[in-house]
């Protein structure tokens, strides 16, 4: 029998076998929004691209990434005030040098700030261990000196790991990870320093890939948004649920798909009961780890 190199972090189950548990107050499904602060290296280095990039610099891409920071990043923290909702902020370290004033946004407003590497110029997967360490140390202790806290969470650059990422994440005092899209409910991973906490994160409902990866346009993703929210709802009376909109200031930032956004942000807004649950990534943790009992959530606990 052929054998499967297998990963170790986490056994295999099917969601409706595992034990039944409430998000606070009763609620069964559990939204939050990312918001990604992404900065990007000018002539050089990774990115997501608008049209195929020419040579570089190559100007036309990298100024559409920096519209994000410049523009698209002020209209996208004035919806979420407009309607009063809390955002998890998926921070560059850089985004202080690099865009002054960016995060303040979010710091009024008492976001969460998660961990997001450097820049999205680069990925952490192909550092060695020492070098992977030393960029998570360099993007939490930059993120701990401004924001006057340390983060609890961490998205890396381009969703890349190594072998090791789980295990250094711990050992630098994260408490939770987004990158392993596997499931739509938390999961403990092990790792050699104790447990990790897995937060649903989505590639599906993730403006990068859906627009810039496949070319839906606005109204389709936003259609994707209704469409999942009135789906999970649904299907959270069988079982709590996490569901995350994943956003890039560059992309929803454009005043035509903000438009779309709003709508579809409206749409979960005027739907909303008892039963939903509008919080951060960081919260989501913290009442898996305080408020549930030991072993009711599934994996490495």
């Amino acid at each position: 029998m052929i054998r499967i190199a297998r990963h170790g972090r986490y056994p295999f189950s099917l969601i409706s076998d595992r034990p039944d548990y409430d998000w606070p107050a009763g609620a069964r499904l559990a939204i939050y929004i990312a918001i990604n602060v992404e900065v990007f290296a000018f002539g050089e280095g990774l990115g997501a691209e608008l049209a195929p990039g020419g040579p570089q610099p190559d100007v036309l891409n990298y100024a559409w990434r920096d519209y994000g920071n410049r523009v698209g990043v002020v209209r996208m923290a004035e919806l979420l005030d407009e309607l009063g909702l809390p955002c998890s902020v998926l921070a560059n370290s850089a985004i202080y040098e690099e865009a002054p004033g960016v995060m303040e946004l979010f710091r009024k407003r008492g976001d969460e700030i998660v961990g997001h590497g450097r820049s999205n110029a680069e990925r952490q997967g192909h550092l060695s261990e020492a070098e992977e360490r030393a960029l998570i140390a360099e993007a939490t202790e930059t993120l701990a000196a401004h924001e006057g806290r340390r983060p609890k969470g961490w998205l890396g650059p381009w969703i890349s790991q190594s072998h090791a990422t789980p295990d250094l994440l711990k050992e630098a005092g994260y408490e939770y990870l987004l990158d392993w899209c596997h499931d739509d409910q938390p999961v403990w991973m092990t790792t050699r320093a104790g447990p990790i906490l897995s937060i649903p994160y989505p590639q599906e409902l993730n403006d990068i890939p859906m627009i810039v990866g496949r070319k839906l346009d606005a109204a389709a993703f936003a259609r994707m948004i209704t469409d999942q929210f009135d789906e999970m709802l649904e299907q959270s009376v069988r079982q709590p649920l996490v569901m995350g909109i994943a956003l890039h200031s560059y992309i929803m930032g454009q005043p035509y798909r903000l438009r779309h956004l709003r709508e579809a942000l409206r749409h979960i807004l005027a739907s909303a009961d008892r039963r939903v649950w509008i919080t951060t990534a960081g919260a989501i943790a913290g009442h898996v780890r305080d408020g549930l009992t030991k072993g009711t959530v599934e994996g490495a606990s």
